[in-house]
């Protein structure tokens, strides 16, 4: 991900930071000049760098293996500080947006390590997402930079859009939120028995349970569908993201739905990492846009 001199993101002098709960594919990552700061997968006393060390295939390997999930960790003030260092030094202006600070700590940790260094030249936005939530933000930013506005602009245009991302996530299977510790073993049953499927959204930046659809698996993606196009007429139609863990054909399903009944710019598939997957568990998929 090196600086080209002739981009207007190198010319504006802000260098776009986020972490890897973002969900963005290396191939936005590296087009869209952005460096991520990896979160911490953990199986016992082996620590690996979100999807620098461990990808998603990895992961439902291992958890499979030992029948139990990863703790996961946010990046430390250290690493925050050792990633942005170097662009201080050169010269450039930060803007660092990353996972809810309802979630997790990894936006304080990024606060903490902005403190050391002159005030005014990293500026820090909470998403209150998660997932591709926080890569829509994070690619609006890389829009706004593009288009040659100065990093307090940039920062302000941001902070006014978190309340506006929507994000629904359906969850194949209760197993992960039992075994993370977020839902009972009750729950897990009748959900499994009654092959109920829960619809999460992120409220005030935590996960909550919308909705609870009943079914098979098509009517689950349907609902899903559904409730998205209800709101076609408020979607911001820059960009859409249909994310996915493990869920290839879901995800391409959802995408040619949605490209045969709204005309927006860009409507891109994304793989949860492993921190997504960890909570979420294989075979889920949402859908996420910014409101206009």
């Amino acid at each position: 991900m090196n600086l080209k001199k002739g981009s207007d993101i190198y010319m504006n002098n802000i260098k776009l930071f986020t972490d890897s709960t973002c969900d963005l594919s290396t191939e936005l990552l590296d087009k869209y000049n952005i460096s991520i700061v990896p979160l911490y997968v953990n199986f016992d006393d082996c620590m690996y760098k979100d999807l620098l060390e461990l990808s998603t295939e990895e992961l439902y390997v291992k958890v499979n293996e030992k029948n139990k999930l990863p703790k996961t960790a946010a990046p430390s003030p250290a690493d925050f500080y050792n990633a942005f260092k170097p662009y201080i030094d050169n010269g450039q202006d930060i803007l660092y947006i990353g996972l809810s600070s309802m979630i997790s700590s990894t936006i304080n940790n990024a606060l903490l390590a902005s403190n050391e260094f002159p005030k005014g030249r990293i500026k820090i936005v909470d998403s209150m997402n998660l997932s591709s939530g926080v890569g829509l933000l994070v690619l609006k930013a890389a829009d706004f930079i593009s288009e040659g506005m100065e990093l307090n602009l940039v920062c302000h245009r941001i902070e006014a859009l978190v309340s506006k991302v929507r994000t629904a996530f359906v969850i194949d299977t209760l197993d992960y939120l039992y075994k993370g510790g977020r839902c009972t073993a009750l729950q897990n049953i009748f959900s499994s028995v009654l092959k109920i499927k829960p619809v999460i959204s992120v409220v005030n930046g935590k996960m909550i349970v919308r909705e609870k659809i009943r079914g098979r698996r098509d009517k689950v993606l349907h609902t899903l569908l559904h409730s998205t196009l209800k709101e076609r007429d408020n979607i911001d139609l820059t960009r859409i993201m249909v994310t996915h863990s493990m869920s290839h054909d879901d995800a391409k399903f959802l995408k040619k739905q949605l490209e045969n009944s709204i005309t927006a710019k860009e409507i891109l598939i994304t793989n949860a990492g492993c921190v997504i997957s960890s909570h979420c568990g294989q075979n889920t998929v949402g859908i996420l846009y910014i409101e206009n």
